[in-house]
Formats: C-alpha cells, structure tokens, sequence
C-alpha cells in the first residue's frame, strides 16, 4: 500500500467484523439452553471463526474460546440439559398420569379423581438424581441445606436428600439434604446427630468393637495401633481373633467427643495373657517393652545384680543353694524372670512361688523362663 494514497482501503464483509462474531457467541449461549448438542457444533463453529475472520490479538481470540465455552456450558445448566432431564421424561409423566387416565376409562369422570398428581418419594436418593426425576415429573427442584450449618450446596451429587416438600399447584418441589455420609437431622433445619465416641480405655478389643457398633461409629473409621516399642501394630482381622488378649489403652477423639466424618479415630492396644511379664497399659505410647528382656537398659541392669547376687537372686539365697550359679544343675532360690542365668538347667522360684528353669532365651542367651 502507498503511504501517501488518499484512497481508504474498502470496507471489510460485515460477516468478518467483530460485531458479527460477538452476535455468533451468544447465538452458542442461546442455542445451547434448547439443545447442547446443538449448542457445541455452533460453538465450534463460533471458535473457527474466531480465530480465523477478524483481526483480533491472539489473547482476545484465547478469551472469546473460553467465553464461549463457559456461556455453553451455563446455559445448558440452566435450562437443565445438563442433568438429562429429557431422559424418562414422557415415561414419568405417563405415570403420573395412570390415576386420571384410569378414572376416566370408562367415560365418566369418578368423584374421587384429582387433577393433582402424586409426588413421588426421592428422601434417601443423591440430590442429583433427585432433581433430575423431579424435572422430569414436571416439577421444578429446589434445594436447601438440611442441617442448622446453612451450607451452600455446590456439587449435587455428593449430597443426599433428607426431606422433600412439594407445592403441586405451582409445581415445585423443595429438597433437604446433607453431604452423603452424613446423618440425617430430626427435623429439617435441626443439627446433625453424630454419635459420641464412648469410653474404652481399659476395655478388651472385643468389647470395645461392641460399643463403637451401639455407639453407630462403623469399623473402617478406626484405626489400630499398639503401645509397645517391641511390637507391630495388629489388623483389624489379628485384633478380632484374639479380641480377649488386646486391650485398649487409649484412645482418640476423647469420650463424648462427636465424631464427625472428618474425626479420626484410633485406638492403642496393648496385649497380654496371664503369662506375660507386662499387664498393665504404659504411661504414654511407645514407652514400655512388651517383652522386659527386649529392653537394653533392662540387659544392662541385670547384669550388674547378677554380678553381686549370681543368678537373678540375693547372695542369701545362693550361698544356700546346692550347686547355685557356679557348677552343677541345683537350685538358685529367687529369680528374676528373663534375667541372665547360669548352668542351664538350673531351677529357682519367683517372688510369688512359681517355678522358673535356666534355659535358652528368644536371643540365644541363657535366661531365667517358666
């Protein structure tokens, strides 16, 4: 082109200007709230457009495609094409039609026909599901928080319905509902009945599992953990085969706290059977070996007694003794169960009066064991 010409250069089509293209991306808003099918093809043909007609900057053609995306999108919503109410839509209405179409088969008009159709019941189904049999019902949904907590309902499908009030003469229907896994309110509007988490510090595994189902507080919210340094964690299947022997020894959330479906709940279990040297619940978790023997500063305080005392009793007890720690198989008086021992095959007593034998241990060692 001449800089210097006078002549201005001829007009573009008016289908290439922006006034044409912006009319073509509300015809995509327009055409999509009667059918989305419809609707995507003239977007795509809208995006084509854009990008090749007029001459606009690349990020103004970028904001038009994403424009027309969203208005596709909430007119389909609106209109409820997203929810595919026209899915069942005559066949719902035929059923809502049977009771009049029955009364009048016979020609006659029956006295007690009402022109009223009958709701259906949708309490117990996902709010999605709910409003799309509603619609296609001939009614319009509406939809409420059911708890006093007010909560705005976003994503449908993660909510279940409570309770339903329809006003047939202007055909709506009213949903209550709650985030799916949560309990029902008494009422609508009321608050939500979480169960309260009972007290079971110092109850067997299996009675703690019996108050947790009275309690409504299901199995696969709880998590099992143990209290000693030296022992694994249980399954919940290793826990329940020997449920008498492991018992609770804490537990979290505290008693009467409600337990919500974001409240974690965990129980610590320690166990143990009248043979064992440890049957008490420790102080505080990970504190305490399960097996005494386990514990190194145990080792290293056994060996000292048994370096004034000999074996795991007092000097009284060995001097007495026939044969003692220092030869021969006798006995070594009071003993100290799972403490050092010498000869193997020694004998002694506990404290409370019951047998003891040098042997073997679970370390290879010589030790003091029923």
């Amino acid at each position: 082109m001449n800089p210097y010409s006078t002549t201005s250069p001829p007009p573009r089509p008016w289908w290439k200007t922006t006034p044409a293209l912006l009319g073509l991306l509300a015809l995509v808003a327009l055409i999509g709230a009667l059918s989305i099918g419809l609707g995507l093809l003239v977007m795509i043909a809208a995006m084509v457009a854009v990008w090749v007609l007029p001459a606009w900057r690349w990020y103004a053609r970028l904001g038009a495609t994403v424009g027309a995306f969203f208005l596709l999108l909430i007119s389909a919503g609106v209109s409820g094409q997203l929810d595919n109410s026209g899915t069942g839509k005559s066949e719902a209405r035929e059923q809502d039609a049977k009771p009049a179409d029955v009364a009048n088969a016979g020609g006659t008009p029956s006295p007690d026909a009402s022109n009223t159709p009958e709701v259906a019941d949708y309490t117990g189904k996902p709010l999605d599901e709910a409003e799309k049999r509603a619609r296609a019902a001939g009614l319009t949904p509406g939809r409420h928080d059911a708890a006093d907590e007010d909560r705005a309902i976003i994503m449908r499908s993660g909510w279940t319905v409570c309770f339903q009030k329809a006003d047939t003469t202007a055909k709506s229907i009213d949903f209550a509902a709650v985030k799916t896994g949560e309990p029902c309110p008494e009422k609508d509007g009321g608050p939500l009945p979480w169960p309260a988490m009972p007290d079971l510090v110092g109850d067997t595994y299996t009675t703690a599992v019996e108050e947790l189902a009275q309690a409504g507080i299901g199995l696969d919210r709880v998590t099992l953990d143990d209290v000693y340094l030296d022992i694994d964690a249980p399954t919940a299947e290793e826990a329940a085969e020997e449920g008498d022997e492991w018992r609770v020894c804490f537990q979290t959330p505290d008693e009467d706290t409600k337990v919500t479906s974001s409240t974690t709940v965990r129980l610590d279990l320690g166990k143990w059977t009248d043979a064992d040297l440890v049957q008490d619940c420790p102080s505080a978790k990970d504190t305490t070996y399960k097996i005494p023997a386990d514990d190194p500063d145990y080792n290293d305080n056994d060996s000292d007694d048994n370096s004034t005392t000999g074996v795991g009793g007092s000097a009284d007890d060995n001097s007495s003794s026939s044969g003692g720690s220092t030869g021969g198989s006798g006995s070594a008086g009071v003993v100290h169960p799972g403490s050092y021992c010498s000869p193997p095959g020694a004998t002694g007593v506990t404290k409370k009066g019951t047998p003891m034998v040098c042997g073997p241990g679970s370390d290879g060692r010589d030790r003091w064991h029923s």
